[in-house]
């Protein structure tokens, strides 16, 4: 029985654990250990003047959108200037604020004209249920990424959690009966490897798998960007997958799990990235393992604009984390013009102009 139970447990250890020790031996290899240098005079003025250019930039991309006129009605409360309220909205992601006090901020933007009127901390939770909200954030996040299209060309795609107020019913295994755990939302991201810029998102329930959104982020990434790699983890290997991503012209280092075959079974892409995955294992490893920065990206939101999601309905959720996307990016444009010398210009080219 010992000597049973003894290979049985080098089996399940061998077969299942393949990955992850071959995965170890590279990085445990002596390679010369990557230095990046720091810009600490251009990280420390991008730091410093951060809160104003934020709001100049929020502005300037929120001008962009197209002038919707609300609806009039006879009786009722009028409705509030729904660009100001999207304003306002960001500007409370990004302080990672209640709107309570979120409030004493807005003044201050009031007396810079950039909003006319400060709303009712209650007005802001409202706008946040806006379904509208959504397809406008989406769009802004989108567009704030432009004018870093000539600097990305490889991307990743990956997902995280964040965490919510709300508690659902859980059936645990082990103990046999329900119990209560804590509901989060997931956001879904697609984003630049050089500079963590978001290019695409989506949001979606806790308990959603990732593979499902792989199509639609890289497809929204490829309207306004030249791609050239994709790189994510196993949770997206698929054949189907792989055939989209080299149809749109880039190449997909996508990991393979322990269990996959080079058959191609109708995928040429598939077959061929397998040989070049078991022949040339460190060329193919260094290229995916660009997909790392998806972590930076998700821990610059988190450490900056906080992990927890204050609202409480499914619409008003994603459109909170779609704010802590937008003002994520606002973030790195502003870095990213400091470290360049360069300027941005939404309204003519919509790219980073160089200073002479």
């Amino acid at each position: 029985m010992k000597i049973k139970n003894k290979w049985s447990e080098r089996w399940k250890k061998g077969v299942r654990g393949l990955k992850q020790i071959e995965l170890r031996k590279f990085m445990e290899q002596e390679k010369p250990k990557k230095k990046y240098k720091q810009e600490w005079s251009a990280y420390n003025l991008s730091q410093t003047q951060e809160f104003s250019m934020f709001q100049d930039i929020l502005i300037e991309l929120i001008d962009q959108l197209i002038d919707v006129r609300n609806p009039v009605f006879k009786k009722g409360r009028p409705f509030a200037n729904f660009k100001e309220m999207i304003f306002c909205c960001v500007m409370k992601s990004y302080f990672d604020k209640s709107s309570r006090r979120s409030t004493s901020y807005l003044a201050w933007a009031k007396g810079k004209n950039y909003i006319t009127k400060i709303p009712h901390f209650n007005t802001i939770l409202k706008y946040y249920k806006n379904p509208n909200m959504t397809l406008s954030l989406k769009h802004l996040i989108e567009k704030s990424g432009l004018p870093l299209k000539e600097i990305e060309k490889d991307f990743t795609v990956d997902g995280s959690g964040f965490s919510t107020s709300l508690y659902g019913r859980w059936f645990s295994v082990r103990l046999g009966k329900n119990s209560w755990r804590r509901l989060f939302r997931k956001a879904h991201v697609c984003s630049g490897v050089k500079t963590n810029i978001i290019t695409s998102v989506e949001t979606s329930q806790g308990y959603y798998n990732d593979s499902p959104f792989f199509e639609d982020l890289v497809k929204a990434t490829r309207k306004n960007f030249e791609m050239r790699e994709i790189s994510a983890d196993a949770a997206y290997s698929s054949r189907n997958h792989m055939e989209m991503v080299s149809g749109l012209g880039a190449v997909p280092y996508i990991m393979f799990r322990s269990n996959s075959s080079g058959r191609a079974k109708g995928s040429l892409t598939w077959s061929r990235m397998f040989r070049f995955f078991k022949q040339h294992r460190e060329e193919f490893l260094d290229h995916y393992h660009k997909r790392s920065n998806a972590e930076s990206v998700f821990n610059m939101i988190k450490r900056k604009m906080g992990t927890h999601l204050y609202c409480r309905t499914e619409t008003a959720q994603n459109n909170e984390l779609l704010c802590k996307c937008l003002a994520h990016n606002i973030c790195v444009l502003i870095a990213e013009t400091f470290e360049a010398n360069a300027w941005l210009d939404y309204e003519n080219s919509e790219k980073l102009i160089v200073r002479n």
